[in-house]
């Protein structure tokens, strides 16, 4: 927490992080995860808190006594200082999936300022957390308890581009010496691993007409639809292919998109964390198993569903967000978990401009530093 692993690590004794508070007060606390790799579950020992805002969207009022929330998300809550004066454990843990080996929580300290009735432990006591077998119903269970405002009106319901796509884990046999074993891992997204281009990027090769640095055609559904959830799945039922492929979508079209997660590569699946670069979406539903496109929508909450840039797709699970494409671009959607962005399970839209002078990207400002190749060394 701000740096420190916590007082249950040696490394960490003398500098734990502790928040001072006083008897009857409210503080705000704004968090955010940092992780690289693993989706956090926090509790404050005695105390609930009430989650107000979520990746800078407000959210209706949900009292907790936990928290969950994933690398790269924001959430805003408040703590009412509304227990005896004394010492009190906030940690947090690695969420329970089938490959969080990580036990040890990492830990601040609620401190109450002021006269004690009783004297101060010296060393609080750590609040509960649920069964590692508990862990992703649990995180899933906290996500479909938010609730946005709803005084805007906004949730998408002319959709004009309706995408499907699998998440998944990919088997790539070892091509050179430097692997340690015969295969090693890559990701997709609807079994296109992405690569980003090397001599130029997409914003600019899009606006500028630059050919040959990505194609236009990420697919809108998955190439082949089998059992995506249940068991584990041979690598020649749906490989993937690299490229650097996007999806166009017209400005002000509404779009969906449901993710769906996979056991592909991964017995026993895992958690995606989705993130969305340049807009906020609605997660509209979310379940476990395969989706169906005739049950699961009428489903799903387009009243006052939870405005966001990041959704978790549960494993063995799927997530449908909705957005307007109304901020021309070209935007990255990928998962958040730093290992499957780098093996490839990422892809971009590209919104074009609008009309209206309002409507359209704002051309490179003159004085942009030029992106040139540093100078060759000099030897002596």
């Amino acid at each position: 927490m701000n740096g420190q692993p916590g007082d249950l690590y040696p490394c960490s004794k003398q500098d734990t992080l502790k928040l001072s508070v006083e008897a009857g007060k409210t503080y705000l606390i704004r968090m955010v995860n940092a992780m690289m790799n693993f989706i956090m579950y926090l509790k404050i020992k005695d105390h609930n808190v009430t989650v107000v805002g979520v990746d800078g969207a407000y959210t209706k009022p949900l009292n907790t006594d936990h928290i969950a929330i994933t690398p790269g998300q924001t959430i805003d809550f408040l703590l009412e200082a509304n227990q005896p004066p004394s010492r009190y454990y906030m940690a947090a843990r690695v969420y329970s999936t089938p490959l969080s080996h990580i036990y040890i929580p990492t830990t601040g300290i609620v401190e109450y300022v002021g006269n004690y009735t009783r004297p101060r432990p010296s060393s609080p006591v750590l609040p509960s957390f649920p069964e590692i077998v508990d862990g992703v119903a649990r995180s899933t269970h906290f996500s479909n308890r938010l609730r946005s405002l709803a005084n805007d009106n906004k949730v998408p319901i002319n959709i004009t581009h309706n995408l499907f796509v699998t998440l998944s884990i990919n088997m790539w046999p070892c091509l050179t010496n430097s692997c340690l074993f015969d295969e090693r891992m890559l990701a997709s997204m609807n079994n296109v691993t992405m690569l980003l281009p090397k001599t130029q990027n997409i914003l600019e090769a899009y606006y500028k007409g630059i050919r040959g640095v990505f194609t236009p055609d990420f697919p809108a559904t998955t190439p082949i639809i089998f059992d995506f959830t249940q068991g584990y799945k041979p690598e020649n039922v749906a490989p993937s292919h690299f490229g650097t492929s996007v999806y166009m979508l017209d400005y002000n079209s509404e779009v969906e998109v449901v993710l769906q997660g996979t056991n592909y590569g991964f017995g026993d699946g895992i958690d995606h964390p989705m993130h969305l670069h340049g807009h906020s979406f609605y997660v509209v539903g979310t379940g476990y198993g395969n989706f169906h496109p005739n049950t699961d929508p009428p489903n799903f909450n387009l009243i006052d569903p939870p405005l966001g840039n990041m959704v978790s797709v549960p494993r063995s699970g799927w997530s449908a967000i909705r957005f307007k494409a109304n901020n021309p671009g070209v935007w990255l959607m990928h998962c958040h978990f730093e290992r499957h962005h780098s093996w490839g399970m990422k892809m971009a839209f590209i919104v074009k401009d609008g009309e209206g002078p309002n409507e359209k990207m704002l051309p490179p400002p003159p004085d942009m530093p030029r992106c040139e190749a540093p100078p060759a060394a000099s030897t002596i």
